[in-house]
């Protein structure tokens, strides 16, 4: 799930045209950032009980996949496995493992669709 987040993070800010924060900081960026330079707990409480939610949503969902399906996507996003890797460990090819992890992420989001729709409704209300 953490790796999840970290791409996501880096798509965006490659999307806008940005890299992460380094030492050069705009006003904007400078209040979101505290001294030590890593991103400053801005969350509300509000928010923290969302992400708890979300997090419980995608292990739940990960939990419901079947057996292969399960194991791939737990070897690529939380362990961090490259496809190969995850092919030997599984004892098939790539394709099918590339095949497995796109099953898989596409089983948790739409399992956490109405989570995210319902979260983005009332944060725009």
């Amino acid at each position: 799930m953490y790796r999840i987040a970290i791409n996501t993070a880096k798509n965006y800010l490659v999307s806008r045209g940005r890299r992460p924060p380094g030492s050069d900081l705009d006003i904007v960026d400078a209040e979101i950032i505290d001294q030590s330079g890593r991103l400053a707990d801005s969350e509300s409480p509000e928010a923290a009980i969302a992400r708890d939610q979300l997090e419980a949503a995608v292990y739940q969902a990960i939990e419901n996949l079947p057996d292969d399906l399960r194991t791939a996507i737990t070897l690529r996003e939380l362990d961090g496995l490259a496809y190969e890797d995850i092919a030997q460990v599984m004892q098939c090819p790539v394709g099918t493992v590339r095949s497995r992890i796109f099953r898989a992420r596409e089983a948790v989001d739409e399992h956490i669709r109405p989570l995210v729709s319902t979260a983005r409704n009332s944060r725009d209300e």
